[in-house]
């Protein structure tokens, strides 16, 4: 296995099935929430998003609203954003958690 340099959360993740996008600068590009902590989201992108690692960027999700964070890895259309601590994310998601989230559940069964 391939060491990616990619670091972890330590906060629990709840899987999501969130739709929005993903903003940099002023490209916007459409993403799926994959999973989601106090402290970061773990998003899948749909198009190519050429920011690097430590760039700011906003989530815009209807169910969140605009959050704020600092890229931290990308891999294969894949991006993790940590929540940037001088934003009102961990608010936001903790309100989403609270109101709105319902467990995912896998759809294929083993």
């Amino acid at each position: 296995m391939h060491n990616l340099n990619i670091i972890t959360r330590k906060a629990e993740r709840k899987p999501c099935r969130l739709f929005g996008k993903v903003r940099y600068l002023t490209k916007e590009v459409d993403a799926r929430i994959l999973n989601m902590s106090i402290s970061g989201v773990a998003v899948e992108v749909r198009a190519p998003l050429h920011a690097a690692s430590g760039s700011r960027v906003q989530i815009l999700a209807d169910d969140l609203g605009v959050l704020h964070g600092i890229i931290r890895w990308t891999h294969n259309g894949r991006v993790g954003i940590q929540f940037d601590p001088n934003s009102n994310a961990r608010a936001q998601v903790a309100s989403y958690f609270r109101f709105f989230h319902k467990e995912v559940k896998p759809v294929l069964a083993r």
